[in-house]
């Protein structure tokens, strides 16, 4: 849930590096060369992160007069942080490879930097509402090393709708792992299995369902019980056969639905 060492290093290096830049071109501090920039307390820089984020064509500029004798792929990284994305996010969960920011409808998944997350957030703090700013790295993200919090509780309507915006981008591959890919390319990739072919048995099923049937003297439950099996297992076969059919999906599931209810309402009518 963190980048190596040597990458944290690295990311450090390069934006107090550029961060030295910005303060010189526009004489935020009295400081005359990057290492005494480096030196400094987190809060003293933040004017100077400030001032980046406001004029990202600084970026551009470092890039251009390079004054550090920057290798290209360092300089190509640091032309990428032009891509950040600032403002307030959600820490939703912490899984094992990244934790998971949402900002409106966008989740992330988000590198540490020193520390993973789950070292600096308790979970039961979760989920968080923090201010930070969110950079590319080598095909990764990771926050620029500053972290607002905001003391804030969440009642179970806003964990729930959390949760299923996580749960609703992990299901349609739409976790954001890298700002420098298209939408198209960033799409997180499901694992590629050979899938078992279920249609044999669900046909068995259903063959066997056909003689399913309730009578007069049967008790009450077994009609609506019967239907509910059937309408599953139709449920289950339009699934398997065709997953992208939305519309013939939602019927069948409402068709299920009936069932239920007609088996929940025989249920509730009868007297013990």
């Amino acid at each position: 849930m963190k980048l190596s060492d040597q990458d944290t290093e690295l990311f450090y290096r390069l934006m107090w590096a550029l961060q030295s830049y910005v303060n010189q071109q526009l004489k935020i501090l009295d400081l005359e060369c990057t290492d005494d920039y480096a030196g400094l307390d987190s809060e003293k820089k933040i004017p100077v992160r400030d001032a980046l984020y406001k004029n990202k064509g600084l970026i551009d500029s470092f890039v251009q007069e390079n004054p550090q004798n920057l290798s290209a792929e360092n300089l190509a990284i640091i032309s990428g942080w032009k891509k950040f994305v600032r403002g307030d996010f959600f820490i939703e969960r912490f899984l094992k490879k990244y934790a998971v920011f949402i900002q409106e409808e966008k989740v992330y998944a988000v590198l540490g930097l020193h520390q993973s997350f789950d070292e600096l957030i308790h979970r039961s703090n979760l989920p968080l509402y923090v201010e930070t700013v969110l950079l590319p790295f080598k095909g990764k993200i990771i926050y620029d090393g500053l972290l607002g919090t905001r003391n804030i509780y969440f009642g179970g309507g806003i964990k729930q709708r959390l949760k299923e915006t996580y749960l609703r981008a992990k299901q349609n591959n739409r976790i954001i792992i890298s700002l420098e890919k298209s939408n198209r390319e960033n799409k997180t990739k499901p694992e590629i299995r050979s899938l078992k072919d279920w249609k044999p048995e669900l046909d068995e099923l259903a063959h066997m369902a056909k003689k399913l049937k309730g009578s007069v003297a049967s008790p009450a439950i077994y009609s609506p019980a019967f239907s509910l099996v059937k309408a599953s297992i139709e449920f289950a076969q339009l699934a398997v056969s065709d997953a992208d059919d939305q519309e013939g999906l939602h019927k069948a599931l409402n068709k299920v639905r009936r069932a239920y209810n007609k088996s929940n309402t025989v249920l509730y009518r009868e007297e013990c």
